[in-house]
């Protein structure tokens, strides 16, 4: 990834015109802006649609383009059922349609639940094979069509903040604490593999957070560890973490 992103800095300087890497998600995206940083030459913007997106896309141009110039590299669809009023596709189910055309989850930004259907953002270049190619999601005929950014079904992110105790950093003492369920249940979440920390899949429930790192589960949200205070004086360890929803 990183070399792939150093080749598109290069060609960015070699064409002096942006260029946009695939959809990248948050741990992603902090890995490759801090290996930007040394790349003296270039400048970076990012785009995802909306403003907490999750996935974005980064353009990468050389320092004396005109940021007001660039063009966000996105395309919003919004796909409804062509007969089913209560349409509500899953996200693995929509994910699985779009892949099985071909395309590759790079190309695929957030997906957004919306009155009978959902919402996706995608990479510009593959707005027209989608529109021309997306028939059905599963065994439910569907429509696509563009919609303008401004009409995009973003809810309002909740934050609530959560002090607890915990006999140690494992994640299935801090996750079940963050989501409030017990730690055995978390652990058995943790093992089916549905669990990811800064946005990778964690099956060790013994496996050590730490400060600043996320925890997400999808359709629950996401806990960020945003303080660890010390010790009580019972040997617990004091945090503060952050349920995002």
């Amino acid at each position: 990834m990183a070399a792939r992103v150093l080749d598109l800095a290069g060609t960015a300087l070699e064409k002096a015109e942006p260029v946009a890497t695939d959809f990248l998600n948050p741990e992603e995206k902090k890995l490759l802006l801090d290996l930007l940083r040394f790349v003296g030459e270039i400048k970076v913007m990012a785009f995802g649609g909306y403003h907490q997106a999750e996935r974005v896309r980064l353009v990468l141009m050389p320092a004396f383009f005109l940021p007001e110039a660039v063009t966000p590299p996105l395309a919003y669809l919004e796909i409804k059922s062509t007969g089913k009023k209560d349409f509500r596709p899953a996200h693995r189910d929509l994910l699985g349609s779009l892949t099985g055309l071909g395309i590759k989850r790079g190309k695929i930004g957030d997906i957004l639940p919306a009155d009978g259907g959902a919402q996706i953002i995608i990479a510009k270049e593959i707005e027209e094979y989608i529109l021309t190619n997306l028939r059905h999601v599963g065994a439910v005929p569907v429509e696509v069509a563009p919609v303008d950014p401004e009409q995009l079904n973003v809810r309002p992110q909740r934050v609530k903040e959560v002090k607890t105790t915990v006999a140690s950093l494992r994640l299935d003492a801090v996750a079940g604490a963050g989501f409030g369920v017990s730690r055995t249940k978390m652990a058995r979440e943790i093992k089916a593999e549905r669990v990811k920390v800064n946005w990778k899949v964690v099956s060790a429930p013994d496996y050590q957070v730490d400060l600043g790192d996320t925890i997400s589960i999808r359709g629950r949200g996401r806990v960020v560890v945003s303080e660890i205070k010390g010790k009580t004086k019972k040997g617990r360890l004091s945090l503060v973490l952050q349920r995002l929803q």
